[in-house]
């Protein structure tokens, strides 16, 4: 409707086209007053402004699979105030989207008996340099051919994935697989302490994993059933 007025106002004029459309003339005002001048914009669109840049950062230094909640969670971590209805507007509005899974499918599954290694991270993840901490997970995501497991190793320092492996069955060798991708990649040497924080899925707590990560000169540590 604005739009329209612009685009006609130099023949009409403004008040005659607000007498025919339902719009005050002041309300056609204020609006052009606040698109020539940003600082005459309401505290609301100031404030959209700014959390939009940071909405669009958490979402892709999280490889662009967060929903809303999730999105929202980590802001609030990261001592954001802003409403879950807020990111859920802003990410609309930006064209965001999390990754859309199918019927939820049980990735975590705990041993109560298996022993845990403590836990040295209490969710603060940060790191000063890389190859200090390390975080493993895996998830199931739906494909065209049907779910896949996916497990991943990321350095929190970096943001960035630097082990992964795909398997359509979720077994301890996809997890050691991504490991050793890791290792690779990375070549952490011995002075190094490298932190290898993981949920209590007894993939990570099982043997041949514990004793991997003792080989290669990582130290384990736990958080709670995928809560990692």
């Amino acid at each position: 409707m604005k739009r329209f007025i612009d685009d006609h106002r130099d023949v009409h004029g403004v008040e005659p086209i607000c007498k025919v459309l339902p719009i005050a003339p002041s309300t056609y005002y204020a609006h052009a007053a606040r698109r020539s001048d940003p600082e005459l914009r309401s505290a609301r669109a100031k404030t959209d402004e700014a959390l939009m840049p940071e909405i669009r950062r958490v979402w892709d230094e999280n490889f662009q699979v967060y929903g809303v909640r999730q999105l929202w969670r980590q802001m609030r971590r990261e001592q954001f105030a802003v409403t879950r209805c807020t990111v859920q507007r802003l990410m609309k509005r930006q064209g965001l989207r999390g990754v859309i899974r199918g019927k939820a499918v049980r990735t975590t599954v705990s041993d109560a008996k298996a022993p845990c290694p403590l836990d040295h991270v209490n969710r603060q993840f940060t790191s000063d340099r890389p190859n200090a901490l390390w975080v493993s997970d895996f998830t199931d995501v739906s494909t065209w051919q049907g779910w896949i497991c996916v497990a991943f190793v990321i350095d929190v320092f970096a943001r960035r994935i630097v082990g992964w492996k795909a398997s359509p069955s979720m077994r301890t060798e996809l997890v050691l697989d991504a490991l050793e991708q890791a290792l690779h990649a990375r070549k952490p040497v011995g002075s190094e302490r490298v932190i290898h924080h993981s949920d209590r899925g007894v993939q990570y707590v099982s043997i041949r994993y514990t004793e991997r990560l003792a080989e290669a000169g990582l130290e384990p540590s736990v958080g709670s059933v995928g809560d990692s």
